[in-house]
């Protein structure tokens, strides 16, 4: 195929992996630098994602595509089994809520929490970060958590009893959160049980 992923370090590239790796998908890769900058200097942020920010799809016909939901949904419409989004308009719009519920209450606090803490070296000299905001974007991420847990109590995943994409962005960010100081809090039962099977499946550890 002539499709072909840009990958780097960090949660929005695994993210794609993960679910690339749940529909069988091998696509040729490029490594992007993004701790040495190269995310941010061309030719990567003029001819791929002038946004400077990983990952991209680059698609049959030489257009690039970034922003994980997008990638993930171009995909599921290339590649439609298994369902990750869903087969019908209902199963479709539940996945798009929870993921965007996942999204703005917890990955979004969860990474910036991170880049204006530990990771500010890194991010400092190339986007603003607000240093004094950390810890209460931290504190917001742990907040989403603790709503999220009751919601699961009865459900296998995220969504009900189907595997989706909300389940693929939340273990993909817990798990970078528990490698840079922001661990899952296990009074979060449900979660904790929900994330100790997401680690469990075959394709949790793409390459």
């Amino acid at each position: 195929m002539a499709m072909k992923f840009y990958n780097s370090v960090g949660p929005n590239p695994r993210v794609v992996k993960l679910f690339m790796a749940e529909k069988g998908i091998s696509l040729p890769e490029v490594e992007v630098d993004l701790r040495g900058g190269e995310n941010r200097r061309p030719p990567y942020n003029s001819s791929v994602n002038p946004a400077g920010q990983t990952p991209a799809l680059e698609l049959d016909d030489g257009r690039v595509l970034t922003e994980i939901t997008a990638i993930c949904e171009y995909l599921e419409e290339r590649f439609p089994d298994p369902a990750l989004i869903g087969t019908t308009a209902e199963e479709r719009a539940a996945t798009r809520m929870w993921t965007r519920r996942v999204d703005l209450k917890i990955c979004e606090p969860l990474t910036n929490g991170f880049r204006f803490a530990e990771g500010l070296p890194l991010f400092e000299p190339r986007m603003r970060c607000l240093p004094e905001a950390a810890a209460g974007l931290k504190a917001m991420a742990q907040d989403g958590l603790k709503w999220l847990d009751p919601l699961i109590a009865d459900r296998a995943f995220i969504a009900g009893d189907r595997l989706t994409l909300a389940d693929i962005m939340l273990f993909a960010f817990l798990d970078f959160g528990a490698s840079v100081g922001q661990p899952l809090d296990p009074d979060n039962r449900n979660i904790l049980r929900w994330y100790q099977g997401m680690k469990a499946r075959p394709g949790a550890n793409p390459n």
